[in-house]
C-alpha cells in the first residue's frame, strides 16, 4: 500500500472544532510536523478536510 507524508503548514488556532480534531487524528500537533500514513480512503478523506492547513507528498 502506498504511503503519504503529511506536513502541517498552518496553525489550527481559530479553526472549527472538526478541523482541529481531524489534525489531531492525523497525529499533527505543531506547524512543520511531518507524519506518514497509508493511503487509505479514510486518511485521504481526512487530508481533504484540512487540505488548506497541510501539504502532502508520496513517500
Amino acid at each position: 500500500m502506498a504511503k503519504i507524508k503529511v506536513k502541517q503548514l498552518k496553525s489550527s488556532i481559530k479553526r472549527p472544532q472538526n478541523q482541529k480534531r481531524t489534525l489531531e487524528a492525523l497525529g499533527l500537533r505543531k506547524i512543520g510536523q511531518v507524519v506518514e500514513h497509508d493511503a487509505t480512503p479514510n486518511i485521504i478523506g481526512m487530508i481533504d478536510k484540512v487540505k488548506h492547513l497541510v501539504s502532502t507528498e508520496e513517500a
